[in-house]
């Protein structure tokens, strides 16, 4: 049971860090932080709590019901739940965010880039773009715009859409220095990173972020952080993927090899690609082609050689 447990846990805040006895560590939803800071006890106990704790937000319940109420979870992850739990509990839209499905709008102010304007901040935002090597026919390609006013002041905005052409998730980002560097919509990052320019018959590329994706070119798909999520392992693995290439930086590498574990159980050729303290956008393209093309498939022997070293 308790393992049913965890994976649904892992399916809605993606992959954990056992800390101690029954507790488990994820990366939170509650803040951005480079380190899983959630911490969930999973221990399926007579008095029926699992607390949960946000060291750095200080969220915290004592129910995996009350996080989940905080999070509106979609309706079959309540009936998980609700199955594991041995409990019937009345399902509310209030609660739920329905997924992927959930509404995804750019924001009001968004300025497509593309478009000619007199604009100094559109200057400052297409300098910072230059910067990270963005080209202008990607501006095209991904439709980046920026804000100039509003929530999303002075941040560039990256949409992702679906297989269909629909919105399914955008990241915010500062161009200029100072404050919050990102700010992403409250939605479920459970989604498929740039899903509409992705060949399924090809080798993947998995990355963390969507300048990360830019730099890569080759069918890379971000992830909006360092953990993949249910949706991405479905897809994977439901359209037969062969080969996946997953590019994560350093701080998010046990992520990787847990998922890397996981496709290698479904007969998937995968290899971990080591960035060392670099990350893709900061490599470019012929750098990071270069690691990839050097990189040898990741075999049991090696998998159990960079758990123990990570012990």
């Amino acid at each position: 049971m308790e393992d049913r447990l965890l994976s649904l846990l892992e399916g809605v805040l993606g992959v954990s860090k056992k800390t101690s006895g029954d507790n488990y560590a994820f990366y939170s939803p509650f803040v951005e932080h480079y380190k899983p800071k959630l911490e969930i006890n999973i221990g399926l106990n007579s008095n029926g709590d699992n607390p949960w704790h946000c060291w750095v937000s200080d969220e915290k319940g004592k129910t995996i019901r009350s996080l989940f109420r905080k999070l509106k979870v979609s309706k079959d992850v309540w009936d998980e739940h609700n199955s594991i739990f041995s409990r019937k509990h009345r399902y509310s839209n209030n609660e739920a965010s329905n997924g992927v499905n959930q509404a995804v709008q750019l924001p009001k102010e968004y300025i497509p880039l593309w478009k000619s304007s007199t604009s100094i901040i559109r200057n400052h935002a297409l300098n910072y773009l230059s910067r990270r090597g963005v080209t202008p026919s990607e501006i095209i390609k991904y439709q980046i715009g920026y804000c100039e006013e509003g929530v999303y002041k002075h941040k560039v905005i990256v949409p992702s859409y679906d297989r269909y052409g629909k919105l399914n998730y955008f990241v915010g980002r500062n161009f200029y220095e100072g404050g919050f560097k990102h700010k992403n919509p409250d939605v479920s990052k459970d989604v498929i990173g740039f899903d509409m320019f992705v060949n399924w018959d090809l080798p993947i590329v998995i990355c963390e972020g969507v300048f990360d994706a830019m730099a890569i070119r080759m069918n890379a798909i971000p992830l909006f952080g360092k953990s993949p999520q249910s949706e991405l392992q479905k897809q994977i693995i439901g359209r037969g993927v062969s080969k996946v290439y997953i590019a994560l930086d350093s701080d998010a590498f046990e992520n990787a090899l847990r998922f890397a574990e996981t496709l290698m159980n479904e007969g998937i050729e995968v290899f971990v690609i080591e960035l060392e303290d670099s990350d893709p956008s900061e490599l470019g393209f012929e750098s990071f082609y270069k690691l990839l093309k050097n990189t040898e498939p990741l075999t049991l022997r090696k998998l159990i050689e960079y758990k123990l070293v990570g012990l």
